[in-house]
This record gives C-alpha cells, structure tokens and sequence, in this order.
C-alpha cells in the first residue's frame, strides 16, 4: 500500500467534538471528558466568569477560586465515572441541568445561554445526597 492509498485516522474539522456546550445537557459530558483528561482550564471554560460553585462547605465564585477548587481537585482524584445526565429543564435562555453520578449523588445547575449560543453554568451545586428511604412509609 502506499502512502496516497491509505486513509487517515483524522476526522474532518466538522466532526470534531464541540469545544463548547451546544444545549446545556452537554455540560455533564464535557466536564466528565475535561476531568478525566485532567484539564483545569477546560473545565473553568465550562462556567461564566462569576459563576459560583458550591460543593460541600466550599463555595468557590468566579473562574480564579474556581479554577484553584478544580486543581486541587484534581490534584487528589483522577477518576470521575460517567454522570447520567438528566433531561434539563429550560426557560428561554436558562436552564437546569441535573445529573446522577453512580453512587445515587445528583448535581444540579443553573445553565445559561451565551451570545455566542453556547451554554455555560452559572450556578453549580455539585453534590446533593438522596435522603435516606424512611421505610415506615
């Protein structure tokens, strides 16, 4: 075979994966490829610039406290399962997204539409744990 016989493995530049969230249930997708991948600044990119993000006691708001919570983060863990990402609920040019990571803990977001037409969070709660079943029901 020679060299003009073979294919490429390279998919066309219209192919390629969107660097940018589309419709806001893209959000889980892209943060779950961003953390796997390690990439502190990609998942900054994910939120506006005075987003907040709360998990647990830490709140962290806009992309510097953000940025410094998500690389001390990843700092500490290196696996992040896939969140089944849950249909959102929109209103014009918001929207909450929601998500169910593996162990039952749900996310939840507020996304808002860009100029651009992209979606970024505003409003992130990371973890929210499902309250205990009460069995007397």
């Amino acid at each position: 075979m020679t060299h003009s016989d073979r294919t490429t493995d390279t998919a066309p530049a219209s192919a390629a994966p969107a660097l940018t969230a589309q419709a806001p249930e893209d959000l889980a997708r892209l943060f779950n490829e961003r953390a796997n991948a390690g990439d502190v600044e990609g998942l900054v990119a994910l939120y506006e610039p005075d987003a907040v993000l709360a998990a647990g006691r830490v709140v962290a708001t806009g992309h510097a406290e953000i940025r410094k919570f998500y690389a001390d983060l990843l700092a500490r863990k290196s696996d992040f399962p896939a969140a089944e990402a849950l249909p959102a609920i929109r209103n014009g040019d918001l929207a909450m997204t929601f998500a169910r990571l593996p162990n039952g803990t749900i996310s939840t977001e507020t996304a808002r539409r860009q100029a651009s037409g992209g979606w970024l969070w505003s409003i992130d709660q990371l973890k929210i744990k499902p309250l205990p079943v009460d069995k007397a029901d």
